[in-house]
Order: C-alpha cells, then structure tokens, then sequence
C-alpha cells in the first residue's frame, strides 16, 4: 500500500503555528512580490477567493471580510517542511518526498486492518511534532493515495486519514471525482476529456486502453491504470536530481541602473551553484536573462538572454558568479526599465564526471575545498553568513509588506516568552 502525506493549506498552516490569532479567519499567503494567492485558508476558499488571484483584485474585498494578508516567508516554509518530514522518517521507514508539502509514504509493512488507524497516528504526531495539520490518503497506488489525500481533507470526519483498499470504496469515490482533478492528466489532456463528455475518474477509467493510448500517450495509460490499482509510478526514496537550476525574481518597480541588476545577477547566481553543489552536481551551461515589463504596453520593450558555456563542467560560486556578472554588461542596454532578471544553470552531470580540458588553469582542489568550507559555515549559522564581496542583497527590490518574522531560522526573530 502506499500513502501520501499532505499538508493542509501549507503555507498558511505554517503562519498559524506562530500566530495563533489567524486561527478561525479567513487567510492567504502571497507570491513573491506579494503578486497572487498562493496559499488559502478554507475560511478563504469559502469566500470565493481563488489561487492564483492577484492581489490587486481582491484587496478592497479582503479589506471588506477582514482577509488576512500575508506575504511569502519561505525561510519558515522551508524549515517547517524539513521538520514534517523528519517527523515522517522517524515513522516510517521508507518515504519519498514529492514537493515542499507532500510526501509519499511506502506501508507494506503495515497490516491492511490497522492501516486507518496508523494513519490517523501518523496525522496526530505530525500535529503535536510540528503544528501543521495534515491529510493521509492511502491506497493501492500512487495515484489512488492523491484521490483518498484530498477526500480526506473535504471530509474531517475522516479524522486525518482516509483508507480507501476495497474495489467498490475506489469506484463509488470515482464516481464523484472531477476528471480533471486527477493526478497526471494536465489542463490540455482535462478540456479533451470534457469535450468528449469525459467528467468523472470513473469515466475515465471506464475507458478502453487503445482509446487511452492513442488519445493520451503513456503518461495518460499510466494514469488509467494506476486508477485500476495498478502501480505505474516508482517509489525512490532518493529525490532525482534536477536537469536545470532556475532562479530569477521580479521586481516590484524598473531598474534602471546596470548596478542594481548586477546584485540580482550574483546574487541568484550564487543561490543557483549553492543548489548545484547540494545535489552534487556540475553544470556546462549558464544562462542570464533580463526582461522589462511587457504589461506596460507603452514603454519601450527588452528581453535579452545569453548564455555561457564553460569549458570544464563546475559547480564553483567563483565561477559562476563571475561568468554571470560578464554575460550580464553584455546583454544589458541602458535606458530601458527591467522588470525581472534571473539565471539559469543547464546540461547538469554528476560531479564526479568531471572531464577538465588540457588549457584549464584553475585550482580545482582548492574551489572545491573552499564551496565545502562555504556551504558548511552557511549550513550551520544561515544562508549568506559568509558570501562573495560581489554578491548585493535584492531586499530593497522586492515587496513584501505582510511578511512575518522567520520564526525559526533567524536568531532576532524567535520567540520570546515571559513568565
């Protein structure tokens, strides 16, 4: 059997556990920029607030029903993610990490007959371990465990944890389910489906396989065979190792000056090759990007991409932030006002296949020596404890004017508590 933890409206679960005062009120948590909802309290679903809304849209109505606001803390997410998932290892032998709020949870071990009520353990240590509520689904595949974690939340009688093992539970539950809700069929694949008056999962599974796989592909097979309980989708308790490393941010004004975009520049390159070297990787590629704000139909447009390729795979902060800083005076052009910037690490190997040129001149040993030495000191006192001269702060171009102290990962904002 297999299991997925979910945490329950994550993002705003962990603003509760530090501000008691949101419980029973309807709240959202922001994108960056404080641009959209990403994360909603059922006080807030009930509203009719939806994810994805921006914020200009709903601030006179959030103001109205006393919404609370809450701009994006992804120091207290990320710690409060690992502490869930600390809690699941400790109970569970074997799990997999799906995202920052869900993982799934392998339950072979566990007797059919007492798999409710594991579940709804497992829900209440996570609870008293963390704060966070969450939702256990369980079920023959993966797919199936992703339908039971949401019935389970629509349903608190359920008490945390919903077993659904025997065939006539899985199709009455089919039956109600929403085609387009299911695990692995995309907005494109959903319109298909009800265009051919494809509502239901149990539709769907009712579908014969040639028609799934001429219409949908193996990803849509997969899927219909896994609502069969069929287990297509492997379980790795190691996460796969990214082919690309994003990081970029919009601004919440123009910049104008090359100053400005350089500390974003070195400063995302930097996070990028910290991120590179966790999962112990290299990276051949580099690309920087710059773009203006193409919603400002009136103003003179600019987007402008290059990129690097470096002759030895590295994973170094010096080079990387280097090579960004010299593409960047290349691709940037004065007199245009720049909405988002951001770089891109590309054709990612392991680090141990490393194949250097005969021209290359730089002291590898002592570059890796350093990163260890680097990452280790931010690991232990905070990220950007110790950091390139060259690298800028992009606090000052961002807005986040509802953000709550980082409760757990800064030293000034933990709790105090009198007696």
């Amino acid at each position: 059997m297999i299991g997925l933890c979910d945490c329950n409206n994550f993002f705003v679960s962990c603003e509760r556990v530090f501000n008691p005062s949101l419980n029973g009120i309807p709240v959202v948590v922001l994108s960056n920029n404080d641009g959209c909802v990403v994360s909603r309290s059922n006080e807030a679903k009930a509203l009719g607030i939806k994810m994805g809304q921006p914020l200009f849209q709903i601030r006179d109505f959030a103001k109205r029903n006393n919404v609370a606001i809450c701009s994006s803390n992804h120091h207290l997410y990320g710690d409060m993610s690992q502490r869930v998932m600390t809690t699941l290892r400790q109970n569970i032998e074997e799990i997999e990490i799906y995202s920052i709020d869900e993982a799934f949870l392998l339950l072979d071990d566990q007797p059919i007959e007492k798999l409710k009520l594991f579940g709804e353990e497992l829900a209440r240590i996570v609870r008293r371990n963390t704060g966070i509520p969450v939702s256990i689904g369980m079920s023959h595949t993966k797919t199936l465990a992703k339908v039971a974690a949401k019935l389970c939340k629509q349903y608190p009688k359920l008490n945390s944890a919903c077993l659904m093992h025997r065939n006539e539970d899985i199709e009455k539950v089919l039956g109600n389910y929403p085609v387009e809700d299911i695990w692995g069929i995309g907005r494109r694949h959903g319109k298909m489906l009800k265009e051919c008056h494809i509502k239901t999962a149990a539709q769907f599974a009712a579908l014969g396989k040639e028609w799934i796989e001429n219409r949908m592909g193996i990803t849509g097979l997969r899927t219909w065979q896994e609502l069969h309980g069929t287990p297509c989708i492997d379980f790795t308790q190691e996460s796969s190792n990214r082919q690309s490393i994003m990081v970029s941010r919009s601004f919440s004004q123009e910049l104008y000056d090359i100053t400005a975009l350089h500390d974003t520049i070195t400063t995302f390159a930097g996070i990028a090759a910290e991120k590179l070297r966790k999962q112990n990787c290299v990276a051949q590629e580099l690309q920087v990007f710059i773009t203006t704000n193409r919603f400002h139909k009136g103003e003179p447009q600019h987007y402008e991409c290059g990129t690097v390729k470096f002759d030895t795979a590295t994973n170094s902060t010096l080079e990387i932030v280097k090579a960004a800083t010299a593409e960047l005076h290349k691709i940037y052009r004065r007199g245009f006002g720049y909405k988002k910037s951001g770089v891109r690490l590309g054709h990612i190997t392991p680090a141990t296949a490393v194949q250097s040129t005969l021209f290359d001149t730089i002291d590898r040993t002592k570059h890796k020596a350093l990163m260890q030495a680097i990452d280790h000191i931010n690991d232990s006192y905070g990220r950007e404890s110790i950091k390139l001269v060259s690298h800028g702060t992009i606090t000052d171009h961002t807005n986040r004017e509802h953000l709550s102290p980082q409760y757990t990962t800064r030293w000034e904002d933990i709790l105090v508590v009198k007696v």
